[in-house]
């Protein structure tokens, strides 16, 4: 037993190097304080608290830049192998976030400018069976079932873990990317990576690609329906208090066809304004749509088949935290683009929440004549650390 209980020397392959130990700490100042003008004259400086109840990156502000690492573990990893990997990301990511390097950076250079840098990390279905803790997995944790819109591509699908890193310079997601993803790379290999960027002014929602503004009326961070929507209270799962699950799509567009339609059947497909993010039968981004609305023809204003009829929750149950990240890659050979969104969903329950909404995307959406899932994934996302000296997943190794 003793040769399998993880260390930092096993994990880097009996390397010492310990480079650049020093590095410069990054202030720590809220999004809101920076977005609101008052913050540093640099935002490479400002820093994402690491410890607390839950992990950074669901309830922070968007950063403009995120990379997704799905990872397998390796045959003959087991759960103190995974327990020390833990520690290690959570070491790591502490330091990273804050502005300093991990102890065996070796580019510690890069890591000085956090630039709003958070780590998150999940874990996929079969990391339970692979570690003897089937007993704590939750019940709405699987893959989700088949849709006939799917056209999944292996290539983007499933895990054994999820690296969730995010940051508002792409410098800081690739350097934390290679630091966190090196030092494991004896228990792990890298299944998909993802990489995303957003951009939107201050208190603004983003545009996909499509030019529609996407995550109008989002569930806010700082209201009750947060607390209760999305982090779990471990009513069922004691480990899992204050932790959430993520739905990852990779939704391709095909701009080709969609730059065809006129904005007028743009704004029929999706619901709502282009220019405003208004619903068809509101002034404001934030008004309620009204699917009853009918014109002077006596015909719907919202199509039934708009992705806004089909998208809005049938029940309070039904709402979810909704954060996209354009992606815009090499085309393959003969194409003109290789674009599209990858769509995360935060929910303390995947079968109650996220499900039953997109099931009805998949039977009925306008827009599916223009989107394709091509990847999918599924993670349940452990609690936070909560001071230093702890570990994330720590509740449910040590349950």
């Amino acid at each position: 037993m003793a040769e399998r209980r993880l260390s930092r020397r096993r994990l880097l392959g009996g390397s010492a190097a310990a480079a650049g130990v020093a590095g410069v700490a990054g202030l720590t100042l809220g999004a809101e304080h920076w977005a609101s003008g008052g913050g540093t004259a640099d935002p490479g400086t400002v820093c994402e608290p690491f410890y607390g109840p839950h992990q950074a990156g669901i309830a922070t502000t968007p950063q403009l830049h995120a990379a997704f690492i799905g990872l397998d573990l390796k045959p003959g990893t087991g759960r103190e192998d995974i327990a020390g990997l833990l520690r290690i990301w959570s070491e790591d990511a502490a330091r990273l976030t804050q502005g300093e390097p991990p102890l065996a950076d070796t580019e510690p250079e890069l890591a000085t400018r956090a630039a709003r840098l958070t780590v998150t990390i999940g874990f996929g279905p079969r990391l339970f069976a692979v570690a003897g803790l089937e007993r704590a997995r939750p019940p709405w944790l699987a893959q989700l079932p088949a849709f006939t819109i799917d056209r999944l591509d292996s290539a983007f699908c499933e895990g054994d873990l999820l690296l969730q890193v995010c940051a508002d310079e792409a410098t800081t997601v690739a350097h934390a990317v290679r630091a966190l993803t090196r030092s494991v790379g004896s228990l792990v290999t890298v299944r998909w990576t993802q990489r995303g960027f957003r951009n939107a002014a201050a208190g603004q929602t983003m545009r996909n690609l499509m030019g529609q503004l996407d995550g109008s009326v989002n569930i806010d961070p700082a209201t009750p329906d947060f607390d209760r929507l999305v982090w779990d209270d471990g009513a069922v799962l004691p480990w899992l208090a204050g932790g959430t699950s993520i739905v990852l799509r990779r939704i391709a567009m095909n701009l080709d066809t969609w730059d065809e339609l006129d904005p007028e059947g743009r704004e029929l497909s999706i619901g709502r304004r282009i220019a405003t993010g208004a619903p068809l039968t509101g002034t404001r981004e934030s008004d309620d749509p009204d699917f009853m609305a009918v014109d002077a023809h006596g015909i719907t204003v919202i199509p039934p088949s708009a992705h806004i009829a089909r998208a809005h929750h049938a029940s309070d149950s039904e709402r979810f935290l909704r954060r996209g990240y354009n992606y815009d890659d090499t085309p393959a050979l003969g194409a003109t683009s290789n674009s599209g969104l990858l769509f995360a969903a935060y929910q303390r329950n995947i079968a109650t929440q996220y499900l039953p909404v997109q099931r009805r995307l998949a039977e009925f959406d306008a827009l599916n004549a223009w989107t394709t899932p091509v990847g999918s994934a599924v993670f349940v996302i452990p609690p936070g650390v909560p001071a230093p000296g702890g570990y994330l997943g720590q509740s449910l190794f040590e349950s």
